[in-house]
């Protein structure tokens, strides 16, 4: 179920919507001050990882994987450092 971002374009307030259904851009409403005047924000993937982890992360962020998927790294991040 997509998580969507949105600020309030009255009251400058950034808010999380779960979208469970076909809601409308038009039911998205400020938790703050109940305006309908929204922008819907980019928002960027964050996978989680384990802390403490020693797998294949801890060798991506050296860009040192040898994992054969996404040319290499299993989060195919490896590219991005």
């Amino acid at each position: 179920m997509p998580v969507f971002e949105y600020r309030c374009e009255d009251c400058n307030t950034k808010y999380e919507i779960l979208h469970i259904g076909k809601e409308k851009s038009e039911d998205v409403f400020c938790p703050q001050c109940k305006s309908i005047k929204h922008k819907k924000l980019l928002s960027a993937f964050s996978p989680s990882i384990a802390s403490g982890s020693t797998s294949a992360g801890d060798s991506c962020a050296t860009g040192a994987c040898d994992i054969p998927s996404y040319g290499g790294c299993s989060t195919g991040m490896c590219g991005l450092n």
